[in-house]
C-alpha cells in the first residue's frame, strides 16, 4: 500500500516537473534572443566615422537592450573601411551567427556591398551610411542619413541669400561624391547659381592640390564638397594654402570632431546642413526630436564616459530605435526566414518613429525616411557648430 502511494506520488511529481519544464522551455522559446549584426569601420580611412558609429551603438545598448521580453544580442565586426570585407562580414553574420538584421556601415561603398548580400539572403539592412539602390535592388534596406537632395537644397538656399552666383565642386570619386554632385546640379536649377567644376579624389588620397588649383583658377564665389570625415578636410586645407577667400560649404557627413581637428583654421566659417541632434538644446521644447536627442546624450555619457560631439554616433542610435520599433511589431521566431521577412516589412513601413536626426517615415519603395524636420544648417565658429537661423 505504501509502495503504491509512493509510486503514485512519484508519478504525480514527475508529471508536475515535466509540466514545469515544458512551461520553462516554452517561455525560453517565447523569449528567444534577437540578434543584431553591426558592421562598422574601426580601422582604415573611414574609421573617423566608424569609431563614432561604434560609440553610438554602445549608447543604444545602454538605452534599451530588450524588445517585448526578448533580449537583444549584438554581433559586431570591423570592415577595415573595405567594401569587400563589409560584404564578407555580412555573409558571416547571416550564415553563422543567424542575425535577424544588419546595421552598418561607415562608408557608402561598404553599405552598398552589404545591401547586395542583404538582398540575396533576404536579411533587412538599416544603413547608417548614405546609400541608395532603386527598385528591387534596395528592397531589403532603408537608409538613415538624410538624402543628399534634401540637405543640398538647404545649402543652396543659404547660397542664394549670400548672392552666390558660381560654385566649385570637389567630392569623393565614389557613390557619395556622385550623390552630392547630382543633387547640387538639380538644386541650383532656376536659382541663377552655376556649378563650374566637378573635381574628384579618392578617400585614401594624401593630396588634392591639382584639383584645387583648377577650382581656384575658376574664381568661384563659393566651394562645396561631397566628402566625409577626416579625408574631407583635404580640399579646405588646399584652398587655404592657395589663398582662396570665398565662402566654403560642406555636407552633413563632415560633422565630427576629427574633421574639425584636422581642418583647423581652414574649416573655420564652414556652413553645412546636419541633423537637429547637433543643436538639440537650441530646439523648442515642443520639438519631439529634442527629448530623444537629450535621452541619447544621457545614454552616450553613460556608455562612453563623455558627451557626444559628432553627428554619426546618433545615426547608430537611431538605427537601434528603428529596429526596436519594428521588432516589437514583427511576427514569428527570431533566427528564421519568416521573422526576417516580417521584420523587413515592419521596418519599411515604420511611421513617425522619432529619432535624434529625424522623425522617420519609410515606404517600401523609398529608402529614405527623412523630411524637412531632419535638417538644420550650422556654421563652424571657433571649433563649435552653431545654429544658423
Amino acid at each position: 500500500m505504501k509502495v503504491w502511494i509512493a509510486s503514485r506520488a512519484l508519478r504525480a511529481f514527475s508529471g508536475i516537473a515535466l509540466g514545469v519544464a515544458g512551461l520553462v522551455a516554452g517561455a525560453n522559446a517565447l523569449a528567444a534572443d534577437l540578434k543584431v549584426g553591426f558592421i562598422t569601420s574601426l580601422s582604415g580611412p573611414v574609421s573617423s566615422l566608424g569609431i563614432p558609429y561604434e560609440k553610438g551603438m554602445k549608447a543604444a545598448l545602454a538605452y534599451k537592450g530588450e524588445v517585448n521580453g526578448r533580449k537583444v544580442q549584438l554581433v559586431q565586426l570591423d570592415d577595415a573601411s573595405d567594401p569587400s570585407t563589409a560584404a564578407r562580414n555580412a555573409r558571416k553574420m547571416i550564415d553563422e551567427d543567424k542575425v535577424d538584421v544588419i546595421i552598418g556601415t561607415a562608408g557608402s561603398p561598404g553599405a552598398l556591398a552589404i545591401a547586395a548580400v542583404a538582398r540575396e539572403t533576404k536579411t533587412p539592412l538599416i544603413s547608417i551610411a548614405n546609400a541608395n539602390l532603386p527598385g528591387d535592388e534596395g528592397a531589403w534596406m532603408v537608409t538613415l542619413p538624410q538624402p543628399a537632395p534634401l540637405m543640398v537644397s538647404a545649402v543652396v538656399e543659404k547660397m542664394k541669400k549670400s548672392n552666390v552666383k558660381t560654385v566649385g565642386y570637389i567630392g569623393f570619386s565614389d557613390a557619395w561624391g556622385d550623390l552630392v554632385y547630382d543633387a547640387l546640379n538639380k538644386a541650383v536649377e532656376g536659382s541663377g547659381i552655376k556649378v563650374v567644376s566637378n573635381e574628384r579624389y579618392a578617400r585614401a588620397d594624401a593630396s588634392v592640390t591639382g584639383q584645387v588649383l583648377k577650382i581656384v583658377a575658376l574664381k568661384p564665389d563659393a566651394v562645396i564638397t561631397g566628402t566625409s570625415g577626416t579625408p574631407g578636410a583635404l580640399p579646405y586645407l588646399a584652398l587655404t594654402e592657395r589663398g582662396y577667400k570665398g565662402q566654403i560649404y560642406g555636407m552633413h557627413a563632415l560633422i565630427n570632431p576629427d574633421f574639425v581637428r584636422v581642418g583647423g583654421a581652414a574649416v573655420e566659417g564652414l556652413l553645412a546642413p546636419t541633423g537637429p541632434v547637433i543643436v538639440a538644446e537650441q530646439l523648442p521644447e515642443s520639438n519631439p526630436i529634442r527629448k530623444v536627442s537629450m535621452d541619447f546624450r544621457a545614454a552616450y555619457q553613460k556608455a562612453n564616459g563623455a558627451a557626444p560631439n559628432d553627428a554619426f554616433s546618433a545615426y547608430s542610435f537611431d538605427a537601434w530605435l528603428i529596429f526596436l520599433d519594428a521588432a516589437a511589431r514583427a511576427k514569428g521566431e527570431p533566427g528564421t526566414p519568416a521573422f526576417r521577412q516580417s521584420l523587413r516589412d515592419a521596418i519599411v513601413t515604420s511611421k513617425e518613429v522619432v529619432g535624434t536626426h529625424s522623425v522617420y517615415n519609410f515606404k517600401p519603395d523609398n529608402r529614405y525616411g527623412s523630411d524637412e524636420r531632419s535638417r538644420v544648417v550650422v556654421k563652424l565658429e571657433k571649433g563649435q557648430w552653431k545654429l544658423v537661423p
